[in-house]
């Protein structure tokens, strides 16, 4: 997995799972901190249900810095967990629709 910058997009790239996802929250916590505004999924390619709650941590965090945080190309599995697990709504407008 990398996460990488794109201007004020955190774009990550690879697996997401229990395997990786600390590493790959603190990467984002950093991210945020320092002004990324969007999180690009285009380039997930394996998921679990981590991802969902490391993207309910980044958006709390976003919200206490007083910040949106916009999450694009949302996968659709990880849309069906977030619609299974009662949380679509916590996702930014639209996330989910995809």
């Amino acid at each position: 997995m990398t996460a990488r910058r794109d201007g004020e997009t955190l774009v990550l790239e690879g697996p997401v799972t229990l395997t990786n996802v600390a590493g790959v929250l603190d990467d984002g916590y950093a991210q945020i901190r320092a002004g990324a505004v969007k999180v690009d999924l285009a380039g997930v390619t394996e998921l679990d249900s981590s991802l969902l709650a490391m993207l309910l941590a980044w958006l709390r965090e976003a919200r206490q810095l007083g910040r949106p945080l916009e999450i694009a190309h949302l996968p659709e599995g990880l849309a069906t967990l977030a619609r299974v697990y009662g949380v679509v709504e916590l996702l930014p407008s639209g996330a989910a629709a995809h």
